[in-house]
């Protein structure tokens, strides 16, 4: 059986200070439009947030997006 992470941005909330762009790049980039930060392949989910799963993610990725999570001076990224 394989393990499922989920990515789960309050994108709304988001103040765009950028920080988890400079920790993550490879899932997080600036929206040149309104600033704030978009997780690459996120999709809105039922609740309105960005959401985006992925099966048995690497150890690299996760810790990745744990200190994009961390580093989030609103706390509106959490990883499950």
């Amino acid at each position: 059986m394989s393990k499922k992470t989920k990515i789960i941005q309050k994108r709304e909330e988001c103040i765009g200070c950028g920080s988890c762009t400079i920790v993550c790049q490879k899932f997080w980039k600036m929206n040149e439009k309104d600033m704030k930060a978009d997780l690459i392949g996120g999709k809105i989910n039922d609740s309105g947030e960005y959401e985006l799963e992925i099966k048995n993610i690497s150890a690299e990725d996760l810790d990745c997006n744990k200190q994009a999570a961390d580093v989030c001076p609103v706390k509106i990224i959490k990883i499950i």
